[in-house]
């Protein structure tokens, strides 16, 4: 299918990528453009966010970019405001920011603590704030937020900051959707499983060598049951369902992307 977007203005928080390739917030950014949405995409990294664009634009896509730190509350309200003057309405939402960091309730140092809340909830609150009430003043509109299976279950590797907040995410998520429904507002969580994209690949490159990252990688593969990891297309498909108007009667819930891993009863044996 085609034009499954077309004629809406999505916000895409976290277009760009960690390292080369195709991210979730990248590979969603493109393909809301594909299927005829006018996108705005923010990341911090300007030079990311243009390797974004030009990707778009190898396509004859079009993608403006904004540059601003998420986590900063004022400069999201920046952007919001300076997205709605561009695109006129935001239609879709799409807050895919965060990462893990390792420890636990002991190990984990309060600072990296406050890091994760602000990387992976705390920013996903200050961009419906600010999107909220313009989708119910233009009566109604689609946000997507990111979470993890790391919310659902306990898979082995000790990441308690990501996981609580992400669970948060999807709580909020639920709430917001509930309490804008009526409003034509509706809020979903795609939730992400083991999978391969650049900021995976840059953490294992970063903490291991090339053997041992792909020793790991290889790991990770066979935990899933469908044998291999999911990668950014996966994601993005996920979310331009909900995006669009085909998950119209789709609000406060959640779909798992993760080849069937959070149906298992096993936890993987890797380490994060």
């Amino acid at each position: 299918m085609a034009g499954r977007l077309d004629g809406k203005a999505a916000l895409v928080i976290g277009a760009g990528s960690v390292g080369e390739g195709w991210g979730n917030g990248r590979a969603a950014a493109v393909l809301f453009a594909r299927e005829g949405a006018h996108v705005i995409g923010v990341d911090r990294d300007a030079a990311a966010l243009a390797d974004t664009a030009d990707r778009a634009a190898a396509e004859g896509l079009v993608i403006d970019t904004l540059t601003a730190d998420v986590t900063d509350p004022d400069q999201m309200e920046r952007l919001v405001k300076a997205a709605h003057a561009t695109l006129g309405h935001i239609d879709v939402l799409l807050n895919n920011v965060g990462g893990s960091a390792p420890g636990d309730v002991v190990t984990l140092p309060g600072e990296a603590w406050d890091r994760q809340f602000a990387i992976n909830i705390d920013y996903v609150f200050h961009a419906m704030k600010q999107v909220v009430p313009i989708m119910v003043a233009q009566g109604g509109g689609s946000i997507v937020n990111l979470a993890s299976i790391a919310a659902l279950r306990f898979f082995g590797a000790d990441c308690i900051a990501y996981a609580a907040a992400k669970a948060g995410v999807i709580k909020m998520s639920q709430v917001t959707a509930v309490k804008y429904a009526a409003q034509g507002v509706r809020v979903n969580t795609v939730v992400p499983g083991l999978m391969h994209t650049p900021l995976v690949e840059h953490r294992l490159v970063r903490e291991r060598d090339a053997a041992s990252a792909a020793a790991l990688i290889a790991a990770r593969d066979r935990q899933v049951p469908t044998g291999k990891m999911g990668d950014a297309w996966d994601v993005a498909y996920a979310a331009l369902f909900l995006a669009s108007d085909e998950s119209r009667y789709v609000t406060g819930t959640e779909l798992i992307v993760d080849g069937g891993l959070s149906a298992t009863c096993v936890a993987p044996s890797y380490t994060a």
